[in-house]
């Protein structure tokens, strides 16, 4: 992919007017890097290509600070566990960090990442809820890059054929999935189900559309033994005994669920945004038949969790300054708008999502921002990768209907009891 001659322009203007976030960005508290030089970025892998153009951007434009893009895998567990062993060796290879939203309070209360000034970041200019996942202990661990919240993708096709409008609430969702879906030679419903990262996101959304939580805002009190987190997990577990949650969607992840929708084999998906960019495109077999709601809860529009990931300077960054400079070149409104219009991933800048233009692209947008606005996120814990395969394994185990939704709710609430001592 290539950049135009007049984003090039733009890109060259958001340089020059960050130039002035050099040396104030990082707090006296941060890493002891020596100023401007190379830097090396570490993500998960770019499924969509997008990101090697944004940091060629930056290397024109900063030849004395070039960026190396190190690519992790795709999957949210293997990165973590890469970038973890990385940095416990107090020798990071990575200057900055391209993390998780749910892994800020984990690296921060570890020492991992550095703090930041507030003032040397447009954080006004972000979605409210998003700055909210780079803070830990009051205090600024990351700047917000790449937002998410879940939508329910649906055929449009079918659902007007039927005469329904897209289902609202889990009862209008397990109605179509049961009695339409097959109908049509369609499985009902699916997630993001095999036991990692993807199932707690889709657990923690089924338990906070019940109106419950899993821990307090503390990060230690655990919450998650109550009636509302027994409706949710009970909603899941039920779809697969009634057989409109199929079994194969156990091992689905992001992209093995998209594909399945992608390929015309789904009535319902609940996936991230960049899923409807996939599914509607060309080569998609059911291209122009896509549409995209809020996820239903138990009596109206339910509640996502909160994705995205943040950008965060290494405690042992080789050079600060250039890793700050980096992080308000990569948040600013241009690139922000180059990383929705060829990432197909929904910024964090607020003015972007009431763009008329880029609403006539992307028409999910204001869809998407309500959903953005109306999310939680995920248990704030310096322990959160424990909870997490807490969460994960529980949950697997009563989707295949080893436990009961209540023996599950008290089983999870004693790991997590140990886990948070």
């Amino acid at each position: 992919m290539r950049w135009t001659r007049a984003a090039g322009r733009g890109l060259l203007a958001v340089a020059v007017v960050l130039s002035g976030y050099a040396t104030s960005a990082i707090r006296s508290d941060g890493p002891p890097g020596d100023g401007r030089g190379p830097l090396t970025l570490a993500t998960a892998g770019d499924l969509t290509g997008y990101l090697g153009p944004l940091l060629e951007g930056w290397n024109r434009t900063h030849p004395g600070e070039k960026v190396t893009l190190v690519e992790l895998p795709d999957s949210a567990d293997e990165t973590h566990a890469q970038m973890t062993t990385d940095l416990r060796s107090g020798e990071s290879r990575y200057d900055v960090l391209n993390i998780d939203v749910a892994w800020t309070s984990e690296f921060a209360a570890a020492g991992w990442i550095a703090p930041l000034r507030r003032d040397s970041f447009p954080l006004k200019s972000f979605l409210p809820p998003v700055v909210d996942t780079a803070t830990y202990d009051g205090k600024l661990y990351a700047v917000p890059y790449v937002t998410n919240a879940g939508l329910l993708l649906y055929r449009k096709d079918v659902l007007a054929k039927e005469g329904i409008a897209p289902p609202r609430t889990w009862v209008e969702l397990a109605r179509a999935a049961r009695t339409i879906a097959p109908k049509h030679g369609l499985d009902g419903y699916a997630g993001q189900f095999l036991p990692y990262e993807g199932l707690t996101v889709n657990a923690a959304e089924a338990v906070y559309s019940a109106g419950g939580t899993i821990l307090g805002d503390d990060g230690e009190r655990v919450t998650v033994n109550s009636a509302a987190a027994r409706e949710g997990i009970g909603f899941l577990a039920r779809g697969v005994r009634e057989g409109w949650i199929p079994k194969k969607a156990l091992t689905y992840t992001e992209e093995e669920s998209r594909q399945a929708f992608q390929d015309g084999r789904l009535l319902f998906l609940r996936n991230w945004p960049y899923a409807y960019v996939s599914a509607s495109g060309g080569k998609s077999e059911v291209a122009g038949k896509v549409g995209a709601v809020p996820l239903p809860g138990p009596k109206g529009p339910g509640t996502s969790v909160l994705g995205g990931s943040n950008l965060a300077v290494s405690s042992h960054a080789r050079h600060a300054d250039s890793a700050a400079r980096l992080l308000a070149y990569l948040t600013g409104e241009e690139v922000q708008r180059q990383v929705l219009t060829r990432g197909a991933l929904p910024p964090v800048r607020a003015e972007l999502y009431q763009d008329p233009g880029l609403i006539r692209k992307f028409p999910y947008l204001p869809t998407l921002r309500a959903s953005v606005l109306a999310a939680s996120p995920r248990p704030k814990s310096p322990r959160y990768d424990q909870v997490s395969l807490a969460v994960q394994a529980v949950v697997r185990d009563a989707m295949a209907g080893q436990l009961t939704p209540e023996a599950a709710v008290r089983r999870l609430a004693r790991e997590l009891a140990a886990i948070s001592r």
